[in-house]
């Protein structure tokens, strides 16, 4: 008797499934997902892979431009030095 049960359990999950498959609300999904996705699109918008990517560029170009920035110090403090030794 419970065979009888889960077998026409599942035949109705089936006839549902393919009933909503069938319904306008799937093709209004599709519809919104096309939507959505040509709006995105248009946005410009950025994966979170990309936007990671970019954040770590900037990251090392940060540490560049501080270590850049140190040697410039360190090379106007010689100037200077080399320059007052000269008076």
């Amino acid at each position: 008797m419970m065979i009888a049960k889960n077998a026409w359990f599942e035949e109705f999950q089936k006839n549902v499934s393919e009933l909503i498959a069938r319904s306008p609300a799937a093709e209004i999904e599709r519809n919104v997902k096309a939507f959505m996705g040509q709006a995105f699109n248009k946005m410009d918008l950025v994966t979170r892979d990309e936007f990671d990517i970019q954040v770590d560029m900037l990251k090392r170009v940060q540490e560049r431009a501080q270590t850049l920035e140190t040697q410039i110090q360190q090379l106007e403090q010689r100037i200077t030095l080399l320059e007052s030794g000269r008076s």
